[in-house]
């Protein structure tokens, strides 16, 4: 599962890591195959990828279990058409579409069409080429796939502008800049609308209560003015309890005035920042994939590989964004899950910190985790491995690299200092000071060449406080920080 999880995620060399330890003796050995020949496909290995997948396939059909037969034959006809052994590749590449056309599946379809397309298309068979790159070009057409939509009208561009008739390959550029446009945007409206939908309905019940307030503030009055008509003495008496809870209640209303003042200000303030950093996210993504698509056809590969690793970090930023909006929004309205037991610290930095492997070892930072296993604390597990998650992540972001960052304890009276440690870049004082205050949400940012909203620091400082603990940071600016979490200890120490 962890090979299957660095795949998905692309992080090749992990994965295959993991897969190499699955003994032969495992019931699905065959599956760990066909994914290290998938693995050598995407790293460009097509030899060592052909080497995997005619092990598998040579295996009779009733020994394959859980393998699809018809992927091994187009995978093996796409590593043999990149290494250019044409007459390898085409019965592998014909026997796929065939597949396909019988399936019947539009997306499959698309992608066998325009294989076997640019098979002949790089061989100068346009007169064959061509005909199957309109066909994938009509069908991608029908479905709702924007890549499909934009990769197959990029290949009509480039057939309208080789044949010379750049007015057609003008119009399908035009369409395929309208595709990418919808591939980058259709992937943020439903979260950023979903989000506005949420604080359109808090400020809604906001209203509400107001409402109800004032309503009764009117029935106070209506009854005052009875009872005056029944006896002066009452009125006066009345008046009096009434005067002093109008009173009472004004100050109540003026507080809760006031906080919503805050609130409305907060989330203004987070609507602008985070709608800023995911456009400038967004932008910055537009821009790399036209810069890559322009490599892609000089075939600068040095360029591309610069270009994903580059787009891979925008993503992974915007989905750390949004993740810690989440998690804000559910602190906010206690929408979240939240449970106090007994946990040791050693375990939870082990588990939060392995997801980091592959970034710690792409910055080449050294990663030490110290922590007594006699750290046992009282808390909610997964709200503490959010404040670690994003305490990390600070520390990777604002490290040089080959730093290093270490995690360790130190007991303190009632409570276990749980202490992350980096070689990073530090701040100053005025900006420490300015980070620990409570009702800061969003921060100036020291480094203004390292992304961040200052979001996820106000996330942990909360997520600490629910858990009954305290916060501190230690700093030198230019040599490194100390972000220092203390929680409580159990009666439990062994």
């Amino acid at each position: 599962m962890r090979g299957f999880s660095f795949k998905t995620k692309k992080i090749f060399l992990e994965s295959k890591k993991e897969y190499l330890l699955i003994p032969k003796d495992f019931k699905l050995y065959l599956l760990t195959k066909t994914y290290l020949g998938e693995i050598a496909l995407e790293q460009k290995k097509y030899n060592e990828a052909i080497v995997f997948f005619n092990e598998v396939l040579n295996i009779k059909d009733d020994e394959r279990e859980f393998i699809n037969k018809e992927s091994l034959i187009h995978n093996l006809g796409i590593a043999y058409l990149h290494l250019k052994k044409y007459s390898k590749a085409e019965p592998y590449l014909i026997q796929s579409l065939q597949y396909q056309e019988q399936k019947k599946d539009t997306s499959e379809l698309v992608g066998s069409y325009s294989d076997i397309a640019n098979f002949y298309y790089e061989q100068y068979k346009d007169d064959i080429a061509i005909p199957y790159f309109e066909k994938a070009y009509l069908l991608a057409k029908q479905t709702n796939d924007f890549t499909l939509k934009k990769n197959t009208t990029q290949n009509m561009s480039v057939v309208e502008q080789n044949r010379k008739d750049f007015e057609k390959a003008l119009i399908y550029r035009k369409e395929m800049e309208i595709w990418v446009d919808s591939l980058n945007n259709q992937n943020r409206i439903y979260e950023v609308a979903k989000k506005e939908k949420e604080f359109a309905v808090a400020a809604k019940q906001q209203e509400v209560d107001l409402l109800q307030i004032e309503n009764k503030l009117k029935e106070t009055q209506r009854n005052i003015f009875l009872i005056s008509a029944i006896s002066l003495l009452a009125f006066l008496g009345v008046g009096a309890y009434l005067f002093r809870e109008k009173v009472k209640a004004n100050r109540i209303i003026a507080q809760q005035k006031e906080t919503l003042d805050e609130l409305n200000a907060t989330k203004d303030k987070l609507f602008s920042i985070v709608s800023h950093d995911l456009r400038s996210s967004v932008n910055a993504l537009k821009w790399s994939n036209a810069v890559l698509l322009d490599n892609l056809q000089s075939k600068n590969l040095d360029a591309l590989e610069h270009l994903l690793q580059k787009n891979s970090g925008i993503v992974n930023g915007a989905y750390g964004l949004l993740d810690n909006l989440l998690n804000w929004a559910l602190l906010q309205t206690d929408g979240g899950y939240f449970h106090v037991d007994t946990h040791r610290l050693f375990i939870i930095v082990e588990h939060v910190a392995y997801n980091y492997k592959a970034l710690l070892s792409e910055k080449a930072i050294h990663f030490e985790n110290t922590v007594s296993k006699k750290a046992v604390v009282a808390i909610d597990q997964e709200s503490i491995k959010i404040v670690l998650r994003n305490l990390i992540d600070n520390a990777i972001k604002f490290s040089k690299p080959k730093g290093a960052i270490t995690i360790y304890a130190e007991e303190s009276g009632n409570f276990w200092n749980l202490i992350v440690e980096d070689t990073g870049l530090g701040m100053s004082e005025t900006t420490r000071l300015e980070l620990l205050k409570d009702s800061a949400l969003l921060n100036k940012k020291e480094h203004e060449d390292v992304l961040g909203t200052g979001l996820g620091l106000s996330l942990v400082k909360s997520m600490i406080q629910k858990n009954n603990g305290k916060f501190n940071i230690e700093s030198i600016l230019g040599k490194g920080t100390k972000m220092i979490v203390s929680l409580p200890k159990t009666t439990t120490n062994g």
